[in-house]
């Protein structure tokens, strides 16, 4: 398949796939006598694991790192595990931090008495650098 037909079929944008072939999380694909890249369904499933493992936050380095254990499937998925578990963690971090946002958020947004910008919590406490934790 060509380059387009896997973009389609995987929902990674053409520039995408690219991007990946000149980083290495793609191998570079065979091409045709016109030069054109040649995808076959093994690349058509690497992609989907990279696009899968994407949407769940992981970076490039983790990806290639999975990729690299997947190559060896006889070995302990003790780093594959370690590595999720790492994304977990800071998947946690995120979550805890946008409670914090959202609670100092709805405080502001409560404290705001939608009268004049002259008056405004929501602008004072922005222009203070107040940050409360409930």
């Amino acid at each position: 398949m060509q380059i387009g037909d896997l973009s389609k079929r995987s929902g990674v944008h053409v520039e995408t796939i690219r991007y990946y072939e000149r980083v290495g999380i793609l191998p570079q694909p065979a091409r045709q006598a016109n030069g054109r890249r040649r995808y076959d369904e093994a690349d058509a499933r690497r992609l989907g694991f990279v696009r899968h493992a994407r949407e769940l936050g992981f970076d490039l380095s983790s990806i290639r790192a999975l990729l690299a254990l997947q190559e060896r499937p006889e070995a302990s998925c003790e780093s594959a595990s370690r590595i999720a578990q790492d994304q977990l963690d800071a998947v946690e971090s995120r979550i805890a931090r946008l409670l914090r946002l959202r609670g100092e958020l709805s405080r502001m947004v409560a404290e705001c008495g939608r009268g004049r910008v002259s008056e405004c919590r929501v602008i004072e406490a922005l222009a203070a650098g107040e940050t409360r934790t409930r």
